[in-house]
């Protein structure tokens, strides 16, 4: 199954794609087009096919419906007569090109993957000077899924929270097309309430041999109500096992997480750790099990100690009066991220793939 695309102003599409100008808003029936809302423009530059015209998508979303499942999606943002500089995100706000630019007449194609869940395929554009040529998507489920469990440090933004980030949503930026990231985190969830949600069952549907789960709990877990709480030395290591005995029976590859660090300095500058029994809880199960760990609470304590007090909160939400749209009084949140700061966390996880050598997600990271 593929869909293709040649975008510019009206005229001939190029052999075996459909023609897009900026007039070709989202319709259901049709199945693709831009969201309302979206800025976009076109301009031909020469009769050269697919590369030689493009849509200008500033600040646009371009959406087409498409069944559940990984795709490889191939798009070209190249200019004839000018530079061009484009930044893109994917389905959950997953980042894939940042500040992506091109010298006049380079044509680029760049390749990707992508896990679709509720059957929309979205491409957000941003950049100085966005182009797109022309864009190919195919079903691929050959792909390597990269499942991830997890709370709100980990998973994909909702609408109307910008700039709060989780590093899931930053994490395919790092990988080349070989590999498809489905983020299932969700906000607030502790290891009880994800399965009590039926959000691992969701996952186990999915996951097949050769895929690999990665599983970080901990913050929720803490706390006191009877859905989310789990005990640090029983009921918290039985719950991780459960998502290690279900990426094991699919022959797929569980590795463990440890919480990120909550922003939280004493009086020296040195990091105040909130999570206590709940990090030994997990490096033991992986002892205990054999199963890889990425001790990110380790990683991101260093990073914070080694930034301070004032420069993590460029790392965390925090914001002052009026400075973000979504939070026009304040915030002051130290557990949260902005994408800066998600990026980063996700860059301490890519580390950890690495020291493990976890193959073959290590050959396929950029």
């Amino acid at each position: 199954m593929t869909f293709q695309f040649d975008f510019g102003p009206e005229g001939v599409a190029g052999e075996g794609y459909r023609k897009v100008t900026p007039a070709d808003s989202y319709d259901s029936e049709r199945g693709y087009g831009f969201v309302k809302g979206s800025q976009v423009s076109a301009v031909r530059r020469s009769g050269e096919p697919l590369v030689g015209d493009f849509c200008i998508p500033f600040d646009a979303t371009f959406v087409v419906d498409v069944p559940d499942g990984n795709y490889i999606v191939d798009l070209s943002l190249s200019d004839e007569l000018a530079p061009t500089h484009t930044s893109l995100k994917t389905n959950g706000e997953r980042l894939i090109l940042k500040d992506r630019r091109t010298i006049q007449g380079q044509i680029v194609w760049e390749k990707f993957a992508v896990n679709v869940r509720g059957g929309k395929l979205k491409l957000s554009f941003g950049g100085l000077a966005p182009r797109l040529n022309a864009l190919r998507i195919a079903h691929s489920p050959e792909l390597i899924t990269l499942f991830l469990a997890g709370d709100s440090t980990v998973t994909d933004p909702r609408d109307g929270i910008f700039p709060q980030s989780g590093w899931g949503q930053m994490l395919p930026y790092y990988f080349k097309h070989d590999v498809a990231v489905a983020n299932h985190a969700v906000g607030g969830r502790s290891s009880k309430s994800f399965i009590g949600e039926g959000r691992l069952d969701a996952i186990k549907e999915e996951i097949k041999e050769g895929d690999f789960l990665f599983i970080q709990f901990g913050h929720n877990d803490q706390k006191p109500d009877e859905a989310r709480f789990t005990d640090p030395e029983t009921t918290y290591k039985e719950y991780l096992k459960r998502y290690v005995d279900a990426a094991r029976s699919a022959n797929a590859t569980p590795v463990l997480i440890t919480s990120v660090q909550r922003r939280f300095f004493d009086e020296a500058g040195k990091l105040k750790d909130t999570h206590g029994a709940y990090l030994d809880a997990v490096r033991e199960l992986a002892q205990e099990e054999g199963v890889a760990l990425i001790d990110l609470a380790e990683k991101s304590k260093r990073l914070y100690e080694e930034l301070g007090p004032e420069e993590t909160k460029k790392l965390l939400l925090w914001g002052e009066p009026g400075e973000w749209l979504n939070y026009s009084s304040g915030v002051q949140d130290n557990t949260h991220f902005q994408e800066y700061g998600s990026l980063r966390i996700a860059e301490l996880v890519v580390q950890g793939i690495r020291e493990l050598n976890l193959m073959p997600l290590t050959m396929y990271l950029r």
